[in-house]
């Protein structure tokens, strides 16, 4: 079964998209996130059938089951997923990685900025493409009635230079990306920085994460500046980004069933996700409900902890208006933007068996819920929808201080002295706290979300002491040590507001036009 129309998550409408409308539309003009009502199944055969294929060929199973042939054809789709991990170093594209007998470390860093998001934002920016060039295939190449879109995200860190090179010199495409100045590292700065295409801006905004995604979502609320200019959305709210991320749930489990030589009847997996946004453990929600047999998702949180108490209470509530620092700053964020979407459907999966009454009602529930949210109220779950929560999800909080002394240990005790990032390490933490809970035996998959040379202050702080190791040495590649050379382009945003970000993105996109 495949589930090909898209809705959002706040519509009281029976109307649909198309997955191209989705995509390239990125945020619904309720501000909802769009999403498929029904999440297709498997077939029964896919554990023979697809266990030794390779990612490609899984990328293609799957993205198939969301995307109709008559939008993009199987040629048109092997391509799109041809070129997008042809830029990855390991020919796996996400390679598991052993640390102990049960503990697996899933690497997502292999692509050209070193960060899990290449994995989706590579094929988000060839899908771009080639639904413009579709467009505007009648067109000149200088013609003023080409179809353009105008690209604004937000990032903590990673999702920027993802976004960046996913889209950079990509034609009819122009991007915007507004990270809080001060508040990511210095070599996720010079990647996006140092890109010289003229359709890449970078605005250092005062703030922190969550003002610029405001920014963000702001602007997607304007509906007359959308219009004109065609605001398409590259954060973990366009749909695309969740899609093709579901891939490597799939390849990590089959190449784990392969190397402990169990069956699927014996191989019990958990899935450890650091996370901020919801985005990569959400994906893994669709791999399960789609029939991935995943035992549980754990969410892996640092002391920005919504998400872990929200498990534990089944409130979803800022704890206070200031975001705390820590040294996994991708997760420093005070409210998780796709937790809307599972909200949506474990409020769905309670309402019946008429599916569009139940679409309905769970968009007029999801729809008060955001509201409150937005006015500082609390959204709290009934017992059955926390239950409901708690059947696919677990949860874990890590400190700083547990931060580094797992970079330590992982450093210390596995084979050639592995180094992890903090973020990664925030995953490894949640996985032993984990297992000293579980009375049964598990595999575990942490997902390692970022190269440890990103996040240079942290890794040396935790690793400074241990005789022999250098950072620059051990851990930081030359093609990322050659950043610190390059001349950076930023434009500084000290007050910002959705006026003067928008007021910017004109006067840009008017100099990219001239």
């Amino acid at each position: 079964m495949s589930s090909q129309q898209y809705r959002s998550t706040r519509s009281s409408s029976t109307s649909q998209l198309s997955f191209e409308e989705a995509v390239m539309t990125g945020l619904a003009p309720d501000g909802g996130l769009f999403l498929p009502s029904v999440i297709p199944q498997l077939p029964e055969t896919f554990l023979t059938e697809w266990k030794d294929l390779s990612f490609q060929e899984l990328a293609f199973k799957i993205l198939r089951l969301y995307i109709n042939p008559q939008e993009i054809d199987d040629a048109g789709l092997q391509t799109l997923i041809s070129k997008s991990y042809s830029t990855f170093r390991s020919p796996k594209v996400t390679p598991l990685h052993k640390i102990y007998n049960d503990i697996n470390i899933l690497e997502l860093f292999h692509g050209p900025t070193y960060a899990f998001k290449d994995v989706a934002l590579q094929f988000v920016g060839n899908l771009f493409e080639y639904f413009l060039t579709r467009k505007n295939a009648h067109l000149a190449a200088d013609s003023k009635d080409r179809h353009h879109i105008t690209v604004v995200g937000a990032t903590s860190g990673d999702t920027g230079s993802a976004a960046i090179y996913g889209l950079r010199n990509k034609k009819d495409v122009s991007v915007f990306i507004l990270y809080p100045t001060g508040k990511i590292s210095a070599i996720q700065e010079e990647q996006m920085t140092t890109v010289e295409d003229a359709n890449v801006h970078t605005l250092s905004v005062t703030g922190n994460f969550d003002d610029c995604q405001g920014i963000v979502k702001e602007i997607f609320g304007d509906v007359e500046f959308n219009s004109k200019y065609h605001v398409g959305a590259i954060n973990s709210i366009n749909w695309a980004r969740i899609l093709a991320q579901i891939t490597y749930y799939f390849y990590s489990y089959f190449e784990l069933l392969r190397s402990s030589n169990k069956s699927p009847e014996e191989l019990k997996v958990k899935y450890v996700v650091p996370s901020g946004n919801f985005g990569d453990i959400l994906a893994g929600y669709f791999a399960k409900k789609m029939g991935l047999p995943i035992a549980k998702l754990v969410i892996a949180t640092n002391e920005n902890d919504i998400l872990d108490r929200f498990m534990k209470s089944g409130k979803y509530e800022k704890e206070s208006s200031e975001v705390k620092a820590t040294y996994s700053p991708a997760m420093d964020i005070l409210i998780s933007s796709n937790f809307e979407r599972l909200l949506w459907y474990l409020v769905r999966n309670n309402l019946g068996n008429d599916q569009a009454a139940a679409d309905l009602q769970a968009g007029e529930t999801l729809n008060n819920w955001m509201k409150d949210l937005k006015a500082g109220k609390p959204i709290e779950v009934d017992a059955k929808t926390l239950e409901a929560a708690r059947a696919d999800f677990d949860s874990e909080r890590v400190s700083n201080s547990e931060t580094i002394e797992t970079i330590k240990l992982v450093y210390r005790e596995s084979s050639q002295s592995y180094v992890i990032d903090p973020h990664t390490a925030v995953g490894v933490k949640a996985t032993h706290l984990q297992k000293a809970k579980d009375t049964e035996s598990f595999d575990y998959v942490s997902l390692s979300t970022a190269h440890p040379a990103k996040f240079s202050d942290a890794v040396s702080k935790a690793l400074s002491t241990f005789s022999g190791y250098n950072f620059e040495a051990d851990v930081l590649p030359a093609e990322l040590k050659a950043l610190s050379t390059k001349e950076k382009r930023i434009k500084l945003v000290p007050n910002p507001s959705v006026k003067v970000v928008e007021d910017i993105i004109v006067e840009e996109l008017a100099k990219e036009n001239a």
